[in-house]
């Protein structure tokens, strides 16, 4: 005669949870294997490998830094935000979709002279027309026109695009102007397809 023992499923959690933790291998071996995956690629990207202080505190915490940690995060990567020169927030709509809609760039395999991309379709809703895009990110459909086109919020926007962690610690949105991802032009395009009254977005 066959007898079954059950065990609780939180018991098996807990003993899968204990299993893994004691697989995980150390720091060193992941900082190093991480390094071998980069070989092949520049300097530059060499460099990359090591993330900077904030980054390096998201990881640590798991994305949940401590209130004091959050106010440093926000507090060092505003002063890292660089506004235009000029002024000027908005460039060109048309080109802005251009630039939302495009996915290329960010590989250290890219030719020289590759443009990138924001890639925003992939996390966020943008011209309420389309029928395809992400939902990571909250839908952006109506932007500027629910937001009544304000100066201040126009700022704020441009700030959340250059450097997203000088306004959410740990944001898993990436950070296009700090990290050189995408250039002021192209942020300001970006921002002309979210703002503009003439833009999808807005209609």
């Amino acid at each position: 005669m066959m007898i079954r023992t059950f065990i609780p499923l939180a018991a098996l959690l807990a003993l899968a949870g204990s299993a893994r933790a004691q697989e995980r291998p150390a720091q060193a071996v992941i900082d190093a294997y991480l390094k071998s995956t980069f070989g092949k690629a520049s300097a530059e990207w060499q460099a990359r490998i090591k993330p900077d202080d904030s980054l390096a505190v998201c990881n640590t915490t798991r994305n949940n830094p401590s209130s004091a940690q959050s106010d440093e995060i926000l507090k060092r990567e505003s002063a890292r935000v660089v506004y235009p020169a000029d002024g000027k927030l908005l460039g060109n709509w048309k080109n802005g979709y251009q630039v939302a809609n495009n996915g290329r760039g960010g590989q250290f395999s890219d030719p020289p002279g590759t443009v990138a991309g924001g890639n925003c379709f992939a996390c966020h809703q943008l011209d309420p027309k389309e029928v395809s895009y992400g939902t990571l990110g909250p839908s952006l459909a109506a932007y500027g026109k629910d937001r009544k086109y304000d100066p201040e919020t126009i700022k704020d926007a441009y700030t959340k695009i250059y450097n997203s962690m000088a306004v959410v610690p740990c944001s898993n949105m990436p950070r296009f102007g700090v990290n050189k991802v995408l250039d002021e032009q192209q942020i300001k395009d970006v921002m002309a397809y979210l703002f503009d009254p003439e833009s999808p977005v807005n209609k």
